[in-house]
């Protein structure tokens, strides 16, 4: 008789309007920190910092367990196998917008853009003690278009891809629809952790030119964009792309502003290939790319390097832990 939503997603609105049309309530619950993003989306919400007795008392207050379906969908929480079993009675499964078991773990946009994954999915799983690992109950697939190349592109396909898909969800389930229960295999199955642009966008300018195509475009819109230097000053790139219509480079050349096409530079890489490159944003996120001369380098420090791939970061209830 109700969805009630554990987490945050910029498509929720459509989501309860499908659940309007098949006569359901809907309620959006969230962390402190995600509430942030929902009251921008003008969407009424409760917050919790933890699921606890409270949270427990607020939902029998209001809910027969065995008539609501809890939705996780990018939520923050992290779910006991007790609180599974005792409390949600196993009516909790998660929205993942990647292929399961390869693509398990969260930032989905950056890495299938950093391993240039062109199979989009929408999958709906039960929950269990286990990141995305429980049972598969829904599945769909499609190819990613052509013009999908940073996250803001994905992110606006997969928003389409989820209201479509949940809608056929809900009306299996409306209809008492029996589903095929899919076992993921562990075997298969890929881990990948949180993503951090203010940590982990640090630049490698001597990595493979195409790979490091995917890298920038992977923290281009809505993130802040991939950071390096330009001489003392630390910028930001966005707008990048691979060009192979120049003189050859040699890897002393990485990073190496050849020429000012107006618009555009044209960056060496460490290989054959150049890049053309439309913004430099300064502290102050101003394109400061008419303020910059050919023969500059951009460059990015060692110890910058090794500590966006040595520190983990992670991501709780309050926000950044």
């Amino acid at each position: 008789k109700q969805v009630i939503f554990l987490g945050e997603h910029e498509c929720l609105n459509d989501l309860i309007k499908i659940n309007k049309k098949f006569n359901l309530k809907s309620e959006v619950i969230t962390s402190p920190d995600q509430s942030k993003l929902l009251k921008k989306n003008k969407i009424k919400f409760k917050v919790f910092k933890t699921l606890d007795s409270k949270f427990e008392k607020y939902i029998l207050g209001k809910y027969k367990i065995d008539e609501t379906l809890f939705l996780s969908i990018r939520s923050r929480w992290i779910f006991k196998k007790k609180k599974i079993e005792n409390f949600f009675k196993f009516n909790l499964i998660n929205y993942h917008p990647t292929r399961l078991p390869y693509f398990g773990g969260a930032a989905d946009f950056s890495w299938r853009i950093i391993q240039n994954d062109r199979i989009d999915a929408v999958t709906f799983h039960l929950v269990n003690e286990k990141i995305d690992a429980g049972d598969i109950i829904y599945f769909d697939k499609s190819i990613l278009p052509k013009n999908c190349k940073i996250p803001l592109d994905l992110q606006k396909y997969t928003s389409k891809q989820l209201v479509y898909c949940y809608e056929k969800l809900i009306n299996k389930i409306v209809k008492k629809l029996k589903f095929n229960f899919v076992s993921q295999n562990p075997n298969l199955g890929k881990y990948f952790p949180r993503i951090y642009s203010k940590l982990n966008s640090w630049i490698d300018w001597n990595m493979d030119s195409a790979k490091l195509e995917r890298f920038i475009n992977a923290f281009d819109d809505p993130y802040d964009g991939s950071q390096t230097f330009l001489g003392k000053i630390k910028v930001k790139i966005k707008k990048i792309t691979l060009h192979s219509g120049e003189t050859p480079n040699h890897p002393f050349m990485a990073g190496l502003v050849t020429r000012h096409d107006g618009n555009w530079l044209v960056v060496s890489s460490a290989d054959e290939n150049s890049f053309l490159i439309e913004e430099v944003l300064n502290d102050k996120n101003r394109n400061i790319i008419n303020d910059i001369k050919v023969g500059d380098r951009f460059f990015t420090p060692k110890n910058k390097l090794e500590e966006s791939k040595s520190n983990r970061v992670k991501f709780g209830p309050m926000g950044l832990i």
